[in-house]
């Protein structure tokens, strides 16, 4: 017989150790796993540039004809210099030894780190004002340094009253460098610090915004470096404008996620006592609206993959690949911090254990705003629904000012921009296309008849054949007018003439990023497609990218919503409810552009628009703005099918009021912060973004859907089991 002390434990005290122990095993052995990712992740915030690019061209189809110039170039060229223009303009007339001075620091240019030895000589405008050279800037330089040292040398070297820009394609891509500068450190910045101030004024807790932007900031952190390394291997294509737009949707949807789950874990302390029964109850409460509202915006992301732009392609990945692990952070990070702190994290205002007052309360509030809400619905649904309907037609009225068919180069950069000022200046003493020529790639035996449509174009100023370093031995073109030229300043050359091919290149009268130069270089495609000759340069792959963006609009969309509505029709088991909530979230939509057409017109002044502003507002705004729907009517099904449809609308108006309220003024203020960027695009994402979700959250969410659903009853519900079982 044993003796008492070597008794074995009874099995009951041996289960209740073993779940104490698996209860902070478990959630240590989570916070570990994202703490190990965190680390990963973290340091790559600052290496971002290494993998990504902002050169347009390598976003266009294969099919492009842009595309294939750029790759064909390459047998022109052994070069991938991207071109600046330096250009030196003076008051009065330049002196001989002003002219002199200024050619000697062109050809000093070159000691410059970064700059390419293959400089032309300075050219003198016609009025002797000016004088312009082009200086490549080679192609493995750091851009942004390379043309700031460039400018600081040609300006410490000019003659004294002679102004210098630098200006042209590596001008403008310099700018774009700096403008998304501040992506790692200003946009995370701005972001985390409103989402913290909302999450202090909503929960007037110390700990409890800690916990959920540490989720939030975890949750980037790894999928920056999944992100990172896919980049890495060329499997993604990763910009400035992708990478700021994950940074935005990853610390916003993760919030969201964690406030959904964190307003469903106070609910459950209310009623138990025990803190790990209560986050499993929450967790089980969330789990489905989170992964409907997830798998939706993933959904509609990835119908990105059916864009020609490859800008809009990879984002679909990159975004989702985020809302992944926001989702997964949400979901096991969160719980397990919440787990470890239990009643605390929430101090000062710890909830109590106090299910009889639950129990009186019959799960509504009973005071407060959403009480009156919900009083205010019962008694006048109609009228709240068509009233808020119509509102919000009259505000989607002002998309008819929109103006969305793309903008010049120059403008894309918000504030001052030495590019833009060099580019006017050599608009007004140079022909406005110089140094962003018109590629023209023809068969040899096509030369003379691609030159004399070149030739007789209004918006070509002048015609030349690329120079070779190693000539194919043709005879210098000369016929009809056309002149074999290479640079300013150098000897006539022989044609550059590649697999029987001839690269010609035509100056644009017009700037090259004007709609101007635009229509010339369709013109030009259209004269030339006899010969089927191929049209590229800069103003063409902004020509290719504009008409892209336009098929990708017009495709996606219509696929989003057919996506997003079956999503819908599954979760919730109807038919009737999702094409209502899809209704009223385009309605939503549509409300957001017209106001921001007309703040962008008359507040802000903008030129116009990106072709694809529209289509990303509509995926973030549709995606999103359909979560809160998600959240709203899956908690409104739930009580429904306990207390009826009507009173169920209420329930879970009242419920999900206040989480869905903070989550809309997370979300805003996140994508707000993207205005801190000063990149056209990212501005007006932000203000449509921002602007959009407020709406939905504060107009769609809280009047327009439930005062619809109430009014229409268990109908709303057809052809489910609940619309034939259920009660009004």
């Amino acid at each position: 017989m044993s003796s008492p002390e070597h008794a074995p434990t009874p099995p009951i005290r041996e289960r209740s150790r073993r779940r104490s122990w698996a209860r902070v095993l478990l959630p240590v052995a989570l916070i570990l796993v994202w703490l190990v990712g965190a680390g990963l992740g973290g340091p790559l915030f600052g290496k971002v540039d290494e993998v990504s690019s902002n050169d347009q061209t390598s976003y266009l189809p294969e099919s492009a004809d842009a595309t294939q110039v750029q790759k064909l170039l390459g047998a022109f060229t052994d070069s991938d210099a991207i071109p600046a223009i330096a250009v030196f303009v003076s008051d009065g007339e330049l002196s001989e030894s002003d002219l002199q001075t200024i050619s000697d620091a062109v050809a000093d240019a070159p000691s410059t780190e970064g700059v390419s030895a293959d400089v032309s000589p300075a050219l003198t405008s016609d009025d002797g004002r000016a004088v312009q050279a082009f200086i490549p800037i080679e192609g493995d330089a750091e851009l942004a340094d390379a043309v700031d040292a460039l400018g600081a040398q040609l300006r410490e070297a000019a003659p004294a009253g002679v102004t210098v820009y630098v200006t042209g394609p590596a001008g403008f891509s310099a700018d774009l460098v700096a403008g998304f500068a501040g992506i790692d450190g200003l946009l995370l910045g701005v972001a985390l610090l409103a989402v913290l101030v909302i999450l202090v004024l909503v929960y007037r807790s110390f700990l409890l915004p800690l916990v959920v932007l540490s989720t939030s900031l975890f949750a980037l952190c790894v999928a920056l470096l999944v992100v990172w390394w896919l980049a890495k291997f060329e499997v993604l294509l990763l910009s400035g404008q992708t990478q700021g737009i994950l940074f935005i949707l990853v610390i916003g949807a993760a919030t969201d996620y964690a406030l959904l789950f964190v307003a469903r874990f106070r609910e459950e302390l209310r009623v138990m006592q025990d803190k790990g029964a209560a986050v499993l109850a929450a967790w089980k409460g969330s789990v489905e609206p989170i992964a409907a509202s997830g798998g939706t915006v993933i959904a509609g992301l990835l119908c990105l993959l059916l864009s020609d732009l490859k800008s809009n392609s990879t984002l679909g990945p990159v975004a989702a690949i985020g809302i992944v692990f926001a989702m997964l952070a949400a979901l096991t990070l969160l719980p397990a911090l919440l787990l470890l702190f239990g009643r605390a994290v929430f101090w000062p205002r710890r909830p109590a254990f106090e299910p009889e007052v639950v129990a009186e309360e019959h799960g509504m509030r009973t005071t407060g705003l959403w009480a009156r809400l919900s009083h205010l619905i019962t008694r006048r649904p109609r009228v709240i629904w068509v009233a808020t309907t119509l509102v919000l037609v009259a505000g989607a009225a002002g998309v008819l000012q929109l103006n969305a068919s793309g903008v010049p180069q120059s403008d894309l950069v918000l504030g001052s921009s030495e590019a833009r000022d060099g580019q006017v200046a050599l608009g007004e003493h140079f022909p406005g296309g110089s140094g962003s020529p018109v590629y023209v790639i023809v068969a040899e035996e096509d030369l003379q008849d691609a030159a004399d449509v070149l030739l007789a174009d209004d918006g070509i100023d002048g015609v030349t054949v690329a120079a070779s370093d190693s000539p194919s031995g043709s005879a210098p073109v000369t016929a009809d007018g056309l002149q074999a030229v290479g640079p300013p300043g150098t000897a006539a050359p022989e044609p550059t003439v590649v697999a029987g091919d001839v690269l010609v290149q035509g100056t644009l009268a017009d700037a090259a990023d004007s709609n101007a130069a635009a229509a010339t270089v369709r013109e030009l495609r259209t004269s030339l497609d006899d010969l089927e000759a191929l049209v590229g340069g800069v103003t063409a792959t902004a020509v290719d990218t504009n008409d892209a963006s336009i098929h990708d609009r017009n495709l996606i969309i219509p696929v989003i919503l057919v996506v997003i509505m079956v999503i819908l029709m599954l979760l919730l088991r109807s038919v009737l409810a999702p094409v209502l909530l899809i209704i009223t979230t385009v309605l939503s939509f549509g409300t957001a552009m017209g106001v921001s057409a007309l703040v962008f017109n008359g507040v802000f002044d903008f030129p116009g628009a990106d072709p694809a502003v529209p289509l990303y507002g509509f995926v973030f705004l549709v995606a999103l703005g359909i979560d809160y729907n998600i959240f709203l009517m899956t908690r409104v099904r739930e009580e429904s099918l306990a207390h009826g449809t009507r009173e169920g609308v209420l329930r879970g108006l009242s419920i999900t009021g206040g989480v869905i309220t903070s989550a809309g003024l997370v979300l805003a203020a996140t994508f707000a912060a993207l205005s801190v960027i000063p990149i056209l695009f990212l501005a007006q994402l932000a203000f449509i973004v921002a602007f959009g979700v407020l709406l939905d959250t504060f107009v769609v969410r809280s009047l327009l859907v439930p005062a619809l659903a109430y009014d229409l009853g268990r109908v709303i519900w057809w052809p489910s089991k609940l619309w034939r079982s259920g009660r009004d």
